[in-house]
């Protein structure tokens, strides 16, 4: 009796949600590549994705496929452009290249949190300095993690000489270009390849936020870590095909639109943030070793190579005709407005 009760109550649960489906006008496919239980995955994708179907009265159903289920990391934006999925977030330097300008968030010293990151990095977009590099979606709201320091499995990093001949994976890039000035082998790859490369010995350590190593388990491996405050960023987006945006009618577009921006930039930095706290203290609980470089990217044993690493990926920029030092200035101001 109490298995066809069950079955009945499964029965008219399936049934519910496959009315709500059907009452949808839209039901939009949010990919991304966070775990489901990373808080990134909990309190941004999955709480935009319920925020918007309660907003729009359920004509808005979306569908959040977690762990790069719908197009691994390095496609996730242009899965956006051919439909493989309505929405996704990602990180714009996974796909080399495409958003130089946007990059610009990552140099060292702009951005000292997640919250700071993400104000910088949202105006500028709505400024419209980088807005060009997204012509061919619609981004919703951008964002920064809070900053990135380094783990290692075994050897502890305190000045720049130490990265000798350690192969560190770096997220992008512009991030490659500082570790290699520091002296590390770069090695590229998203997040979620770190733990297995980690574990078979490809790499020595990471280049990760605090809620890096959480969110992926790189504490589990990696128990010793350097804080070099304002070494790097990354900027994310959460960003929606045109297409389906513009065939949405006015209500329905004004529930997108007002789920999108500062506000919600904001909510996803929020959520990097705590992660970060939670992800340290975890270290701390673990026992693990903890190098704070005293002044940051401003340490003199590191501030040279790192202003190199920042001027050479600017010139770089400007000799293909990009206003690359007019986006940096502007960031640095509102670093200033953003604190």
């Amino acid at each position: 009796m109490k298995k066809l009760i069950l079955g009945s109550v499964l029965a008219m649960a399936a049934g519910a949600m496959v009315q709500t489906v059907q009452a949808a006008d839209f039901t939009l496919r949010l990919a991304h590549f966070f775990p489901p239980v990373a808080a990134i995955h909990k309190n941004v994708a999955q709480a935009w994705a319920d925020k918007v179907m309660a907003d729009s009265n359920g004509r808005i159903a979306v569908e959040v496929y977690p762990s790069s289920t719908l197009a691994k990391p390095p496609a996730l934006y242009d899965a956006v452009t051919s439909r493989i999925a309505d929405v996704s977030l990602t990180v714009q330097g996974y796909t080399a290249n495409r958003f130089p300008l946007t990059q610009v968030v990552e140099l060292p010293g702009i951005t000292k949190s997640a919250a700071q990151g993400s104000c910088i990095i949202q105006r500028l977009y709505d400024e419209k300095l980088i807005s060009d590099e997204y012509s061919d979606t619609r981004p919703l709201f951008l964002f920064t993690h809070g900053p990135g320091h380094i783990h290692t499995t075994e050897k502890m990093i305190k000045e720049p000489a130490d990265f000798e001949g350690l192969r560190i994976r770096r997220p992008t890039a512009v991030v490659a270009k500082l570790l290699e000035g520091l002296g590390a082998q770069p090695v590229g790859m998203p997040a979620p390849q770190a733990f297995q490369s980690v574990q078979r010995g490809v790499i020595d350590g990471v280049a990760l936020p605090w809620e890096g190593q959480l969110t992926f388990r790189m504490n589990e491996l990696t128990p010793k870590h350097t804080e070099v405050g304002g070494l790097y960023t990354l900027s994310f987006l959460v960003t929606m095909n045109k297409d389906v945006y513009n065939s949405m009618p006015a209500d329905l577009q004004k529930v997108i639109d007002d789920n999108s921006g500062e506000t919600w930039s904001q909510i996803a930095a929020g959520v990097f943030d705590d992660a970060d706290i939670k992800g340290r203290a975890q270290a701390v609980a673990l026992g693990h070793e903890i190098y704070t470089v005293e002044g940051g990217s401003e340490n003199p044993a590191w501030k040279p190579v790192l202003d190199k690493a920042s001027e050479d990926y600017l010139a770089e920029l400007e000799a293909k005709g990009l206003p690359a030092r007019a986006v940096y200035a502007r960031a640095k101001e509102l670093a200033e407005s953003c604190k």
